[in-house]
């Protein structure tokens, strides 16, 4: 199972967006939800690197600025208040606003509907939300989706924007994981270590399987595949 939840962390840095929920699922089996965010987060920063390095030319910096101060404070919002957290209502809730928001993207999709949301506010919630979900429980991929869908950026913008936000972002999270949640240990990277083969071969299947989708289809692959993991998330 965890091979596989590695495995699914590769394709998802390599741009099959929303398929990574699956992951956050079959860890939290394995770990227990708290603990598998220790076992996952080295991983993440991994693969991060890895898609740094490929989609690093089609990075919008004006978008990656807008978002990583919102997500760092709500980082920091989730490192406080996230050993108080009942962690199956949390993913149900958030499981529950996922799926509402990928209905209205999809509402928008099907009617054509191009104007998207630029305020200031649009930006702050998403990030808080983003930075809040991915301390707790890996969960903010779904909400950057959301984002960078609602932006209507090609692919390739898409993915290397996402891939430095979740770099920075995962690389922040680690001294809170290691040192205040005490997530992390030697026994958690020996694991990772292991994984790691499945992570890679992940990630360039998963370049293999991006190359091949077309912008217009590659839009609607994303919020078919978030929908499907907020689903899961929801009745795990």
């Amino acid at each position: 199972m965890i091979f596989s939840g590695a495995f699914i962390i590769g394709l998802a840095k390599a741009g099959l967006k929303g398929i990574d929920m699956l992951n956050v699922t079959i860890m939290a089996l394995v770990f227990g939800g708290k603990g598998s965010t220790g076992i996952v987060l080295p991983l993440l920063c991994a693969a991060d690197i890895a898609a740094v390095i490929y989609y690093n030319r089609h990075a919008q910096w004006n978008h990656f600025w807008k978002l990583i101060p919102w997500m760092a404070a709500g980082i920091l919002i989730g490192v406080a208040v996230g050993k108080d957290v009942n962690e199956n209502v949390f993913r149900k809730i958030m499981a529950g606003i996922i799926v509402l928001t990928v209905i209205i993207m999809l509402v928008m999709e099907f009617k054509r509907i191009v104007e998207v949301p630029h305020n200031k506010l649009f930006v702050a919630s998403t990030g808080l939300v983003s930075g809040f979900t991915t301390m707790l429980g890996n969960l903010a991929g779904a909400f950057s989706n959301i984002y960078f869908l609602a932006m209507r950026m090609t692919k390739n913008d898409f993915i290397g924007t996402a891939a430095w936000i979740f770099l920075v972002i995962n690389l922040f999270k680690l001294p809170f994981q290691v040192f205040y949640w005490k997530n992390i240990t030697q026994d958690t990277l020996l694991i990772d270590l292991y994984l790691l083969p499945a992570l890679f071969l992940g990630f360039w299947l998963g370049l293999k399987i991006v190359n091949r989708i077309k912008d217009d289809s590659y839009r609607k692959v994303v919020i078919v595949l978030t929908l499907i993991g907020a689903v899961f998330i929801f009745f795990r």
